[in-house]
């Protein structure tokens, strides 16, 4: 019996991060799929709901607080992982509201981050997304 990957839909405006953050979670066990803007976000969000959502803050367009009330108005309930270069306060401020929202929130993690940290992140939360 094989386990289904959970999927991870990440977004990320700088290519190299993203396809870092996503070989991080290929190698957790997840399904990887990656948005550079909002709107490939919305739309692949909307078209298979992913198991876990990982964000960066500062993103041209529709910045990372703005996601985070989209996902909340979507009545999202699963893992919401920050990633972001801002200083702690502001990531913690950003994960506060998250919750606030009613959204799961997982992390903050700090850019750069490093690769340990995020496949212990991951690997600790994909037990409970796997059907």
């Amino acid at each position: 019996m094989s386990k289904v990957a959970p999927k991870l839909l990440l977004i990320d405006d700088e290519p190299a991060l993203a396809a870092f953050l996503a070989d991080a979670a290929r190698m957790s066990g997840f399904e990887a799929i990656i948005a550079t803007d909002d709107e490939a976000f919305k739309s692949l969000f909307q078209a298979d709901r992913p198991q876990m959502v990982a964000l960066d803050l500062g993103m041209p367009g529709m910045d990372g607080v703005e996601l985070l009330r989209f996902l909340a108005g979507e009545d999202y309930r699963l893992p919401v992982l920050i990633i972001s270069g801002f200083d702690r306060r502001v990531l913690e401020s950003a994960f506060n509201l998250g919750e606030a929202l009613g959204l799961r929130m997982a992390g903050p993690l700090e850019k750069p981050t490093r690769l340990e940290d995020i496949e212990q992140l991951l690997k600790n939360l994909r037990p409970s997304l796997v059907p």
